[in-house]
């Protein structure tokens, strides 16, 4: 007990992190009013036992317990308080919808087809104006603008209706509605540019405004400086937190050798901004009054940094964390790193409740407390005198104490483990670091037209060899692990047995030698049961994947894989559609040519586990079929040509099929006996069955 005395903040911290869990698992737990009276009321008897445990010093005890439990209710009240959805004039709960007025909300990314942004809901239109609440991301087709011109702040009216965001249509598939919900966002809209009626710049324009001025400057001039586009694409992540413009291969290379990290503007940047900050201003510090200098210094340089970069969250939380480490110096705060990192995340959750569930905020934490913790009782087991040996040694112990804290949540999210992690930061962490202050450098010179010429020069350099590293790495055998599936729960197992087993090897106590092995014991247990369970099950899908044709066998840890030639090439689709539902069957191989499938009469039957299945992909007479499912694509059945489609058939329109099409087989099964399926409008068609 008095070992955790100490860590005060880490304690408060903590109990509000359970609270806003508790109110996001447990949304129906409490009510609004109920959870604010008995947040009141545990106030209320924390400060009666803080008044009387001032004379009786054995009510201390009882009063951090109250306190604590108040803080919980807090959390919970708190996360109430910021969820947009429970306030009576969000959009969600206005009906009729026609047009709305917007603020643009954030900088404007570019994705394949089309352009998008968030905005933020100022007033709706339904018979008649009224003001309103909520967020919705908005999508402008590319066929009908080369390039957005509204701004950060600008004034918008938007003709059509919001669509409420849908959950997953696929087995398995990320949940987009959910991942949105923790932004306060529940919509989206799919418009052209002439839907879109500009109304007035900012009146006011603040702090964030010139932010993105800023941002958009310094992306001009890295632009100009660096040529090449997968170039610019790292220059402008590794800078400015821009990954927009890097390619899918490339993409996958960094995270194939364990260097995506370094294509997010967050921790690692901020935390070599800071070390660099302080190794220039080491010579004040002889002066008594160097600390608060050096800290204010620090701390501006950061922001200024964190500004150029356009406010983004992943900088601003590290901007936040690294302000906190600058001012426990000047401050006097006799404490430890745990306590301010403690602290940094409070004031950041106080900020927004919901930064407890971004992946960037759990990664950034976890991998600073891996460092802090676990990094110098790594290097003090080799002491390396010569200093280029040391210099290895340092780097190769900071990403293993970061790997060992990150790996678990690396693998629940992203399903992967990079096996030459080790060998790959010893040059990405330098190379990296270079093309960072290199960077700065060139935004600081841009008004030097030769000398930034240079910069930018060097800097393409830097960045072809950081690519070639990379590359080079993901070509090395067996660079990657894929293929993972984790569950939340296991997630949590490891963590503890990693956790559990480190304490152990600290503290040399052997009865958490048997914690640890029963926890990997239960993790094995469970990761058995789901290969039992997904193993004996065989599955027949038809995917819902907008204008693709996408269907799957499944069986046997094998995938019988049939999709349009687009889809086959369509890697960045596949892996959001088809995938996930792979990991999760344990599916090893994947097979398009389909031993099951023959032609009769030009459709494309498929006789599977005592099910037959047809698929009609183009206009047809439909030949007497005795069949269970009948597969349409692109609108090739008539509902004047369904003679033979027998009663007990089912009918699967894939995603193809366009959105009057399907309504009219709707329309058309309230008079028939067929039952009508469609992927866009039900998600994704499943047929399980158990391996007999």
């Amino acid at each position: 007990m008095q070992k955790w005395v100490p860590y005060a903040m880490v304690r408060i911290t903590l109990c509000l992190i359970a609270g806003i869990l508790l109110a996001i698992y447990q949304t129906d737990l409490l009510s609004k009013k109920t959870a604010s009276i008995l947040l009141l009321c545990f106030a209320t008897l924390a400060s009666v036992f803080w008044w009387v445990s001032r004379r009786n010093k054995k009510l201390k005890t009882i009063f951090g317990f109250v306190s604590l439990l108040t803080l919980i209710v807090f959390g919970f009240v708190h996360l109430q308080q910021n969820t947009l959805s429970n306030q009576p004039d969000n959009l969600l709960h206005i009906n009729r919808v026609t047009a709305y007025e917007c603020v643009v909300r954030s900088a404007t990314e570019s994705k394949t087809n089309s352009w998008k942004f968030y905005v933020e809901i100022v007033r709706v239109k339904t018979e008649t104006w009224q003001p309103a609440t909520g967020k919705v991301v908005m999508y402008v087709s590319k066929k009908t603008i080369d390039k957005v011109p509204w701004l950060y702040g600008d004034h918008l009216i938007i003709k059509g209706t919001p669509q409420n965001l849908k959950p997953p249509a696929n087995p398995n598939e990320f949940d987009y509605k959910r991942f949105l919900s923790f932004k306060n966002v529940y919509h989206q809209q799919f418009v052209k540019a002439n839907q879109i009626q500009f109304v007035s710049h900012p009146v006011r324009k603040g702090f964030i405004y010139y932010s993105h001025r800023v941002r958009d400057w310094a992306r001009d001039i890295i632009e100009s400086s660096i040529k090449g586009d997968q170039n610019q694409g790292v220059a402008m992540a590794l800078i400015l937190g821009v990954t927009e413009g890097i390619d899918s291969e490339l993409l996958s290379a960094y995270a194939a050798s364990g260097a995506m990290h370094v294509l997010a503007v967050s921790g690692m940047h901020v935390g070599i901004i800071y070390v660099i900050i302080l190794f220039l201003f080491k010579p004040l510090k002889k002066y008594k009054w160097s600390p608060w200098l050096i800290a204010c210094l620090s701390i501006f340089l950061l922001w200024s940094f964190a500004f150029v970069t356009g406010l983004s969250p992943s900088v601003l939380r590290a901007v936040t964390m690294f302000s906190f480490v600058a001012l426990a110096k000047p401050l006097g705060w006799r404490t430890n790193i745990y306590n301010t990192l403690a602290t940094s995340a409070f004031v950041l959750l106080l900020y927004d409740p919901y930064l407890i569930m971004s992946v960037g905020f759990q990664l950034s934490y976890l991998a600073v407390l891996g460092i802090v913790y676990l990094q110098k009782p790594l290097y003090n087991l080799w002491l390396i005198d010569n200093r280029v040996g040391n210099w290895v040694w340092e780097i190769t112990c900071i990403s293993i104490a970061a790997q060992v804290a990150t790996f678990a949540l690396g693998m629940l999210y992203f399903h992967q483990f990079p096996v030459y992690f080790l060998v790959s930061n010893l040059f990405v962490i330098p190379l990296s670091t270079a093309i960072l202050v290199g960077g700065i450098l060139l935004l600081a010179v841009s008004w030097l037209s030769a000398v930034a010429d240079v910069v930018g020069w060097l800097l393409q350099w830097l960045i072809e060899i950081l690519n070639w590293t990379v590359m080079a790495t993901e070509k090395l055998p067996f660079s990657i692990i894929s293929g993972i599936h984790l569950t939340t729960f296991q997630c949590w197992l490891i963590m503890a047995a990693l956790l559990s087993l480190i304490f152990m090897l600290e503290y040399r106590n052997k009865k958490l030698a048997w914690v640890t092995a029963t926890l990997c014991g239960v993790l094995i247990i469970t990761q058995a049961q789901h290969l039992q369970h997904k193993l004996n099950e065989q599955q027949f899908v038809v995917y819902s994947i907008s204008n693709h044709s996408a269907m799957e066998w499944i069986t046997n840890g094998k995938s019988y894989y049939y999709a349009d030639n687009a889809l086959l090439t369509d890697y960045e689709r596949t892996r959001f559609h088809v995938l996930p539902n792979r990991l999760q069957h344990g599916v090893k191989e994947t097979h398009t040519e389909i031993p099951f499938q023959q032609n009769t009469k030009g459709i494309s039957l498929y006789s599977w586990n005592n099910t037959s299945i047809a698929v009609l992909d183009r206009s047809q007479s439909l030949p007497p079929l005795l069949i269970d499912y009948l597969v349409v694509s692109h609108q090739s059945l008539s509902l004047k040509d369904t003679a033979y489609v027998k009663p007990q058939t089912k009918i699967i329109l894939d995603g193809t099929n366009g959105s009057r099409y399907i309504a009219r087989w709707k329309s058309a099964q309230q008079n028939k006996a067929w039952q009508v399926h469609a992927v866009a409008d039900d998600g994704a068609f499943i047929v399980k069955k158990d391996i007999p």
